[in-house]
């Protein structure tokens, strides 16, 4: 494996530029590193970094996960074997040391490596040459060894669970990877970058709104770049081309981290101005609609409430003109008169409100949370069937994200319909 000669260290912030200029300096040694830090923080770009700017750069660079490899297996993989030395053995066959040679071999998770397997590793590093299995000769090896662990290798010492003296051989030029959380100001770098690797053929890069980037440097990613990385892949995927907002993105699509600042941030979100009425303003419905408050206070035309939905309602999406609900002229809502029964509607009552699509009102009451669901589901069910099944065709229809329009269809078990 050839690593890249643009290997990228992303980030402006100091302690990113801190590790480019470390990597710089020790790249024209050929002692061992050890490169540490937590999960997903790039140790494996740096061990490739340290390759392609030092004089090994034209050698391979062989990675090897030390914790991945079976320990009846390890030895083999790490220096070879000669035909016949086991069971299976059919050929000779090189150990990653070997096929190191002249270049860089990088452990990864050195941490995890058998206590027998140190010893013997040990011994390579001191003499530079190594005995592959079932030979009889040893074999000299040109390497530069790059090991990286997330583990607390003094720890692991005073523990009992890793060699000191293997320690010490390793630890020749440490490097230490900072954790994202600890360099917020790389994130936007970050984002970017992944968002043009990312890119689905045909579409243009994802970007994020203001609010979305604010609630992404504000999170505390465990996982670090590996995880940045793995949510800029999906947000891609399933938003394709699209500007990100907090209120876009669906928790269900995102880390409880992050579903937890959402929330948090919708809370504190500003009121939207209010939004052009969807009702219909035809001036005979309009004329019959201006009625008088119980008080016998006028309803002016253009005075605006709060629309008769909860915030969680499910038919909230139907009536706004956003994903929040936004205020609808009052004289839409402006309460009927009372006829001279309360029991009767008037004829006039009961056609303004089939004018209005609204069903009158049983006389033993109803069900209208219940009511609400029915018609959302009807609707979803009529535009599946208008468009054949075609979820993103519906979704569009609907002017509902894709992924919110699925949860309904399974919370309504539509399938058959899809």
């Amino acid at each position: 494996m050839k690593a890249s000669a643009k290997t990228q260290i992303i980030g402006q912030s100091r302690a990113t530029q801190f590790l480019r200029e470390l990597i710089q300096t020790l790249a024209a040694s050929s002692s061992t590193a050890l490169v540490t830090g937590e999960s997903g923080t790039g140790k494996e770009l740096v061990a490739q970094a340290l390759h392609a700017q030092g004089p090994r750069a034209g050698g391979p660079f062989v990675p090897i996960n030390c914790g991945a490899i079976p320990r009846d297996l390890i030895e083999s993989e790490l220096f070879g074997h000669r035909k016949g030395a086991f069971t299976g053995a059919v050929a000779d066959r090189l150990g990653r040391f070997e096929l190191a040679h002249g270049g860089t071999l990088f452990l990864d998770e050195i941490g995890d490596l058998p206590m027998d397997m140190q010893v013997k590793l040990l011994r390579v590093l001191q003499e530079r040459c190594l005995l592959p299995v079932g030979a009889s000769r040893e074999v000299s090896v040109d390497v530069r060894v790059v090991a990286a662990t997330h583990k607390n290798l003094e720890s692991e010492v005073a523990a009992g669970r890793f060699r000191e003296d293997l320690y010490y051989r390793i630890n020749v030029l440490p490097i230490n990877t900072t954790a994202l959380r600890e360099r917020p100001e790389d994130i936007v770098a970050l984002l970017q970058f992944y968002a043009e690797k990312h890119i689905l053929p045909g579409n243009r890069p994802l970007k994020f709104a203001p609010d979305m980037m604010q609630l992404l440097q504000a999170y505390a990613w465990p996982g670090n770049v590996r995880e940045l990385s793995n949510l800029v892949d999906r947000f891609s995927t399933l938003f394709p081309s699209q500007t990100l907002q907090v209120h876009t993105v669906p928790a269900c699509m995102m880390p409880s981290g992050l579903v937890a600042l959402q929330a948090q941030r919708l809370s504190q979100m500003p009121t939207p101005a209010p939004q052009p009425s969807l009702f219909r303003s035809d001036s005979a419905l309009q004329d019959a609609l201006a009625l008088a408050e119980p008080n016998g206070t006028p309803v002016a035309a253009g005075d605006a409430v709060s629309p008769p939905w909860a915030d969680n309602d499910p038919l909230s999406h139907l009536f706004a003109g956003s994903d929040s609900p936004a205020p609808v002229p009052r004289a839409a809502f402006a309460p009927m008169p009372l006829s001279a029964s309360n029991d009767e509607m008037s004829s006039v009552e009961e056609v303004i409100l089939l004018a209005q699509g609204i069903q009158t009102l049983p006389s033993d009451g109803i069900s209208l949370k219940q009511h609400l669901i029915d018609i959302e589901r009807s609707l979803i069910e009529q535009a599946l069937s208008r468009t054949l099944g075609n979820v993103s065709q519906t979704a569009k229809l609907l002017q509902l994200q894709r992924t919110t329009l699925i949860e309904k269809i399974n919370k309504y078990e539509l399938r058959g319909v899809a």
